[in-house]
């Protein structure tokens, strides 16, 4: 389950605890929890953006636990070093870090395609999660908990970044309301069965409004048909 923070944050304190709500939730259903925080500063504040979203804090009276999400998505802008914490706090308790590579809005091409000493922005941000994903690549599946954000509104994109980033899982939102289809988005699998996860927000909780079913029960039944299709495309 990816969790949009900013939807819970808007609504200050009650919001944080529909959050561990809505987490604690996810994790009794068997589901992981990604924390959508897009997260990026210097390396001392994202030290503290790792213990709130991934580990803990110490404290006088003992370990003050965060939201414990089994990943985050992280702004690389700032530099490896920032990218650093979140990594380095991913990796002791078993959790991923997904960082923006190629991001599904329009906008995104305003800086991310830009050239970059002979390339685009997008591909320099690959070598950076490729690096960073090499100390955790799994001997077993090949796969690093380092991945990448690459929006499933540019499958032109996938191929390229693919070849870029052979050991990161992609996290592919934009599939639905914005526009992606899971039929284009073969090359995130390339590399791996499980080299890929497609999201969708608005899509599955506005499922409703179209079908005119119940909430909970529209909403299942397109997370499952988004599931079937993911599953066809990666086989």
């Amino acid at each position: 389950m990816k969790l949009q923070l900013a939807c819970f944050e808007r609504l200050g304190s009650p919001g944080w605890d529909a959050l561990e709500d809505a987490a604690a939730a996810a994790r009794e259903h068997g589901l992981l929890v990604i924390a959508d925080a897009k997260r990026g500063d210097v390396p001392v504040t994202a030290s503290a953006y790792a213990q709130a979203f991934l580990g803990h804090t110490d404290s006088p009276w003992g370990p003050i636990p965060g939201l414990g999400a089994d990943a985050i998505t992280a702004n690389p802008l700032l530099g490896r070093d920032a990218l650093e914490p979140l990594i380095q706090a991913a990796t002791e308790t078993g959790a991923g870090v997904f960082v923006l590579v190629r991001t599904s809005n329009p906008g995104g091409a305003d800086l991310q395609d830009r050239e970059l000493e002979g390339r685009p922005l997008h591909e320099a941000l690959a070598g950076i999660v490729n690096d960073a994903a090499a100390p955790s690549v799994s001997d077993a599946i090949g796969l690093s908990n380092v991945g990448a954000v690459t929006g499933a509104t540019r499958p032109d994109l996938l191929r390229r970044l693919r070849e870029l980033m052979p050991s990161s899982v992609f996290l592919l939102p934009g599939v639905g309301a914005q526009g992606g289809t899971v039929d284009d988005l073969a090359p995130a699998w390339a590399s791996h069965p499980a080299g890929g996860l497609v999201t969708a927000s608005r899509s599955i909780v506005n499922a409703y409004a179209d079908s005119g079913s119940e909430p909970a029960a529209a909403a299942r039944d397109a997370a499952e048909e988004l599931r079937s299709q993911a599953w066809a495309t990666a086989r």
